[in-house]
């Protein structure tokens, strides 16, 4: 076949931008658009709130914070050059790092609060997202990911109206995605310029982005892990972005705001609490080290310091069930709960507790409210559990499918129990069989286990198709247990024959 010449190609571009360009809204060049506006939203939209949950949820303590966060963001979303559904929220993770969806949907960590020196730095942050989701840098990313991948009509299907894709249960998470990609240098150029400008429109001084992209740069530099695995994977600094910063600065020749003073007072709690929050890092390394004495300690501190955190009860929680203390561990569950109400993980955990101790009810109550808040392998894996538990074996097998989707031990698990309740009804669905002749010409049978669990008493058999149905010509077993992912082959009594005979019984 002829490939097509560098001509139909750059007419074929030409007719797809004809169909799809549009003005940027902030930069004012045109550009290819396949990712509409009210895609955009919804994908926005869709993708909020699951991936804030899936980082952490949201930082719930201080709601006079957030509230101030929210001020100065929307104080930049007023004088930006596209008007969007706006949201500011605070993530309830130590990594320092910010991120925004398509849409106008922003969030900053925690950790990246205590980072920061004044409010006009956080206006720079707040600014350089907003841009990002201005000027669609997101969704063009989108746009030449589809492009590579020929994806297309599958990422339109994907935007539908069946509702975020599970987090958990899909191995290319849209809203992570969204979030990781990370952006080109013309971006991240970009996105500084009309950020520093908003800052300036909004009576911000601008030569505060300078400072902060200084302070990104040293903080690169020193190969801090938390800054490399947060912030810096998607906004990588440099110097040449100092320089740009310092050269918008010099251009806007404008003097405002720097906020040092108010800044410091709304963020008095995060600092006074900071080591909590240390402790609690340090906890979750010392438990995943395995030293679990540590992160007891550590935890405990951290509680001592600030009992309302509901993340250190659900860690504490976590280090009680292990010790195998179940009475202890379902309070602490119950007040990281009331802690935060709207935090997924504490109800997934209490919810396994809960059925541990007998408790269906209330595991069910627990498994239902993760799933609303994130939809997740362990919660899905969980209430079909309890369904199997009760004998509902058709509401087990739809929610056992869904969690065995996902790539991890809870899936797998999944796919075990799945194999267990439903191998003897559909054997075809994990048995994988294929005939061959061996070298006397005799009819063999492979037999593959694609089931997560061993196979054994499977009777197999050999026949014709007639008229009438299907001839019983050989019956087969396997010989002891099949382990999952192993193969038998079994010699029938059929032949010898050759292949063309062979195709004809077959």
């Amino acid at each position: 076949m002829q490939k097509p010449s560098l001509l139909a190609a750059g007419l074929l571009l030409v007719a797809l931008c004809g169909a799809g360009c549009s003005t940027n809204p902030v930069t004012g060049r045109q550009e290819l658009a396949l990712v509409s506006t009210e895609q955009e939203l919804a994908l926005g939209s869709k993708n909020y709130a699951p991936y804030r949950q899936a980082e952490g949820g949201d930082y719930v303590l201080d709601p006079a914070l957030s509230a101030y966060v929210r001020e100065v963001g929307q104080r930049l979303a007023r004088v930006s050059d596209r008007k969007l559904p706006y949201e500011f929220s605070i993530v309830n993770d130590s990594t320092p790092n910010a991120w925004a969806l398509p849409g106008g949907k922003i969030a900053l960590n925690r950790g990246l609060l205590v980072e920061l020196g004044s409010e006009a730095e956080l206006a720079a942050v707040l600014g350089h997202e907003i841009v990002h989701a201005a000027a669609r840098h997101t969704a063009q990313g989108m746009q030449r990911d589809w492009a590579m991948q020929g994806a297309l009509l599958a990422a339109s299907m994907a935007l539908g109206d069946s509702g975020y894709r599970d987090l958990a249960l899909t191995g290319g998470q849209v809203g992570s995605q969204l979030v990781q990609q990370g952006y080109g240098r013309d971006a991240e150029r970009e996105a500084d310029y009309y950020g520093m400008l908003y800052m300036a429109r909004a009576g911000y001084d601008p030569a505060a982005a300078v400072e902060l992209q200084r302070t990104f740069v040293r903080l690169a530099e020193g190969k801090q892990a938390n800054w490399l695995a947060g912030l810096f994977a998607s906004h990588p600094p440099s110097q040449e972005r100092v320089d740009n910063n310092f050269k918008t600065a010099r251009e806007l020749s404008a003097t405002g705001e720097r906020g040092r003073e108010r800044y410091q007072r709304m963020i008095a709690r995060l600092q006074r609490t900071q080591p909590a929050y240390a402790a609690y890092d340090q906890a979750r390394e010392a438990l995943k080290a395995g030293d679990r004495r540590k992160a007891r300690a550590l935890v405990d501190k951290a509680i001592a310091i600030e009992p309302g955190e509901a993340l250190f009860h659900g860690l504490r929680g976590d280090l009680l069930v292990e010790a195998g203390d179940r009475s202890a561990a379902l309070a602490a569950y119950d007040r990281a709960v009331r802690a935060n109400p709207d935090y997924f993980k504490h109800y997934l955990t209490r919810g396994y507790l809960r059925r541990e101790l007998g408790d269906s009810s209330g595991a069910g109550r627990d498994f239902r409210r993760s799933l609303e808040l994130l939809p997740t392998a362990e919660g899905r894996y969980g209430l079909g559990r309890l369904a199997l538990d009760d004998g509902r074996r058709d509401e087990a097998l739809q929610l056992l499918q869904q969690a065995a989707t996902a790539d991890s031990a809870v899936g797998k698990a999944a796919a075990r129990d799945l194999a267990r309740l439903d191998l003897a009804q559909n054997p075809g669905h994990y048995i994988e069989l294929a005939l061959a002749l061996d070298n006397d010409g005799y009819l063999t049978l492979v037999v593959r286990n694609q089931a997560g669990v061993a196979v054994r008493d499977l009777q197999l058999v050999l026949g014709r198709r007639t008229a009438g149905g299907v001839s019983r010509d050989a019956a087969l077993g396997l010989r002891g247990p099949l382990p999952p992912g192993d193969r038998q082959t079994l010699r029938s009594r059929l032949g010898p024959m050759d292949a063309k005979t062979a195709r004809v019984a077959e």
